[in-house]
């Protein structure tokens, strides 16, 4: 299916319509009753993540690969940064820039085209607002057409995707002007997210002290949500937590998730410069330990994390506990979609920081660890502190 141009994106994404606006409701399309996005995305077993271990071992010979043309950059003053970060940071040849940018895809989650669309795009963005870039200046989109859809199904749900993509873009001040689409087993949508700015611009997450405090601006518990939504029409896994949730209680999950995945970090991130971050770091696939270890390892001083409080969207503690060891959400290695930022502030600068963003944004951030010394890990008290979100209906 190839390149596509602005021109040929802008028309395909002219949809209007209510139906945005509602739940996703496949017969008002013409679609079977039952049909389901999240099918797309079966992997047969096989994880949609190379395992942290791995990468970290991968991204170990790039590092090395690069630092033999590091001596191309010593005449400038802006380091480069990027390998195992968020964001690749280049520095230009010309003015003091830097070029920031960011990839990343994934399957579909949600059986929402249109928030699927939105959440693909709000969680390429959050690798920016990670290191406090705010504006954007370009999108592409990279796109996967599953094999398996009819070709009904991709007349529906492509252009919604789509559209969902574009509004988040919109919502972020910046643009769509391209990306590549492909045929493929399985359904996939992402893109790359680019910016020029001054060093300045963006916040380096390596300088964490002793006494600064952890924040993390979303509730944990997506990956549990989605997944128990899913069961409802699985009997064989929704007997195994009937017990402790209602179906109800499961839908408003899953809406609290859809649209806590949607919402851009970029009140946070800009909050970030305000009350002056030493770093932070997006939640994502590899759970809030296992992002909370890379940041810590990148920590120019010899500090550890430890994590005390777990913010979850309500009653999906007690549902992941109700699967034994399946998502470790307690243990803090329940992957995470567009999750929120894991931020060091300064101790005196950290409840400020969360009355800003509840009071701009209309949702909560927590403090839900310290920055002590130590060897640059990151670990979770044997008995956090479980934070319902919302606290009561």
């Amino acid at each position: 299916m190839g390149d596509y141009s602005h021109d040929s994106l802008g028309m395909k994404l002219e949809m209007g319509g209510d139906l945005l606006r509602r739940q996703f409701d496949p017969t008002a399309h013409d679609l079977d009753a039952n049909f389901r996005l999240t099918r797309f995305a079966d992997l047969k077993g096989r994880g949609c993540k190379v395992p942290q271990d791995v990468l970290n071992k991968l991204v170990g010979s790039l590092q090395q690969d690069y630092t033999s043309h590091d001596d191309q950059f010593m005449h400038m003053t802006i380091p480069r940064i990027g390998i195992g970060l968020d964001c690749s940071v280049t520095p230009l040849r010309h003015g003091g820039l830097c070029l920031v940018q960011t990839t990343d895809f994934f399957y579909p989650i949600v059986d929402d085209p249109y928030m699927m669309g939105k959440i693909a795009c709000a969680n390429v963005l959050s690798d920016l607002y990670a290191m406090g870039v705010i504006e954007c200046d370009n999108m592409l989109m990279l796109l996967a057409v599953s094999t398996k859809m009819t070709e009904k199904e991709r007349d529906v749900v492509i252009p919604l995707i789509m559209r969902g993509f574009k509004d988040s873009a919109l919502e972020a001040g910046t643009s769509v002007t391209g990306g590549q689409s492909v045929v493929n087993p399985w359904c996939t949508i992402g893109g790359v997210a680019s910016t020029v700015c001054n060093p300045n611009d963006y916040i380096v997450p390596d300088n964490a002290v002793v006494g600064d405090v952890l924040v993390l601006t979303k509730p944990l518990g997506t990956q549990v949500a989605v997944n128990a939504h899913q069961w409802l029409e699985q009997p064989e896994r929704w007997n195994r937590i009937k017990l402790v949730v209602s179906e109800e209680d499961v839908r408003k999950a899953y809406h609290r998730a859809m649209d806590s995945m949607a919402r851009l970090n970029r009140t946070a991130s800009r909050l970030m410069h305000k009350y002056n971050a030493h770093g932070a770091t997006d939640i994502t696939g590899f759970g809030l330990l296992g992002h909370a270890q890379t940041l810590a390892s990148h920590q120019k001083n010899e500090v550890s994390f430890v994590i005390h409080n777990l913010p979850v969207i309500a009653k999906m503690a007690a549902v992941a506990k109700a699967c034994g060891n399946m998502f470790q959400l307690l243990q803090g290695h329940s992957a995470e979609t567009s999750g929120g930022l894991l931020i060091c502030l300064p101790r005196e600068q950290a409840a400020a920081y969360c009355k800003d963003i509840e009071k701009q944004e209309g949702y909560q951030a927590w403090i839900i660890g310290i920055v002590e010394k130590g060897n640059r890990t990151a670990r979770i008290i044997d008995k956090p502190r479980v934070i319902e979100v919302p606290a009561k209906e």
